[in-house]
């Protein structure tokens, strides 16, 4: 089987069809991510879910894979596996003992410290080619169409 980001045999009228591009693109970026959170330990999920709870502190199951966009069902893993390593902690809520309310710990922001200088250099690796301006304007073009997309409109 050929590598798919091996663009010599590939037909030219597909070489230049945005959509094939893009998804290329992010095959790439999601294995370079995956992959150097897999060398820290952990998964891009953790990480998102880790970014929530700092940015916005304590908060439910639901509403936390609410801003993360990680179902509920899943959630519950990557819950488990980041309370297993105390870097969160699940406690019943105060105000309705049927949820549960989610909490980085200390050792949880130590461990997000040392993943975002991580996603950092991943993010340099995968943007290298592109000058600092380049980057900008290519990360406005990206919200934009994910907004588009998304039903959003302009953010």
């Amino acid at each position: 089987m050929t590598d798919p980001m091996d663009e010599q045999e590939t037909p030219a009228p597909l070489r230049v069809l945005p959509s094939r591009m893009l998804s290329l693109v992010a095959m790439h970026s999601d294995r370079l991510v995956s992959d150097g959170l897999a060398g820290a330990d952990a998964r891009k999920w953790h990480y998102a879910a880790l970014v929530a709870l700092r940015e916005s502190g304590p908060m439910s199951q639901a509403e936390l894979s609410r801003r993360t966009g990680i179902y509920r069902s899943d959630l519950v893993a990557v819950i488990n596996e980041l309370a297993e390593r105390d870097y969160v902690e699940r406690a019943p809520d105060a105000g309705d003992r049927r949820r549960n309310v989610i909490t980085i710990t200390s050792q949880g922001r130590r461990h997000l410290s040392r993943l975002d200088k991580l996603i950092s250099e991943l993010q340099e690796d995968l943007l290298a080619p592109l000058t600092g301006p380049e980057r900008e304007r290519f990360t406005d073009f990206l919200a934009r169409l994910l907004s588009h997309h998304s039903g959003r409109g302009p953010s």
